[in-house]
Parts: structure tokens; sequence; C-alpha cells
């Protein structure tokens, strides 16, 4: 049985980056969506603010999940060549990966040039969240934590 609490393990293991590094764009992700919802409906600025700063830290924090997940394709299936859920998953994590920094640019562009966020930002925040979410839902039959037993 492994140790969970082997660091030489954790840290070496082919894939286990990604494993982990996952965690933060999406969690920052929703959370500044959560935030933007909340700042829209009570009008508080420093909800805003906030929305704003965790969009910036889930968008940057994508760079190295991307990384550590080609990664993961090339050490652990020799970069052969990617069919099914892998597939799906790998499209699915481009495509939530331009839609967190779209919705950063939206909140960036609109911080610059005027103090109001575009409407139609919520409407692409929410399909945005649903689209990392149906990627982490391929992710985690990937992982084996939705496999059966």
């Amino acid at each position: 049985m492994v140790n969970p609490f082997d660091l030489k393990t954790a840290l070496l293991a082919k894939h286990a980056q990604h494993v982990v590094l996952i965690h933060f764009p999406i969690g920052l992700f929703i959370t500044a969506v959560a935030f933007d919802l909340i700042a829209q409906w009570t009008k508080r600025r420093g909800l805003a603010q906030a929305a704003y700063y965790n969009l910036l830290a889930a968008a940057i924090s994508t760079v190295p999940v991307l990384i550590t997940g080609l990664l993961a394709w090339q050490f652990q299936l020799e970069g052969q060549k990617l069919k099914g859920i892998l597939l799906l998953h790998l499209v699915l994590a481009c495509v939530s990966t331009v839609m967190i920094w779209l919705v950063w640019w939206v909140h960036f562009h609109a911080r610059r040039k005027t103090v109001y966020l575009p409407a139609y930002r919520l409407v692409l925040e929410v399909l945005a969240v649903g689209i990392v979410a149906l990627t982490g839902h391929l992710g985690s039959f990937l992982s084996g934590v939705n496999l059966p037993g």
C-alpha cells in the first residue's frame, strides 16, 4: 500500500502534478463567477474586485495545468494517438482554458474602459462554468475516481 504522506512518490509520479494542480483553476474560476453573480445582484464593489482577482488567478493557473496535462499524456501514454474520453477531455480542456481567459479579458477590458461590466458576461460565465464542469467530470473518469468498485 502506498503511503499518502510520501512526498517523493507524490511529486515524482508521472501524472500526479496535473491531478493536483487542476483544482486551482476550477475552484478559483467557479468562486469568481459566484462572486461576480453576487456582486451583480447586491451591487457590492468589493465582491466585483474579488471576482476579478480570482479570475486573474484562475486564468494564470490554467497554464501549468495545460502543461502538466500534456506531459501526463506523453509520460503515461508515450504520446500515442488520443481517442475517446481522453481526446474529448483534451479538447474541452483547451476550450475551458480559452473560456476562462475570455471571461477574464471581458472583466479586464471593462475595468480599463468603463466602470460597467457588459451584461453578456453573465451568460459567458455560466457557459464557461458548464464547460469546466464537464471537462472535470471527464477527467475524473480518466483518473479512476468515477470507476465502479
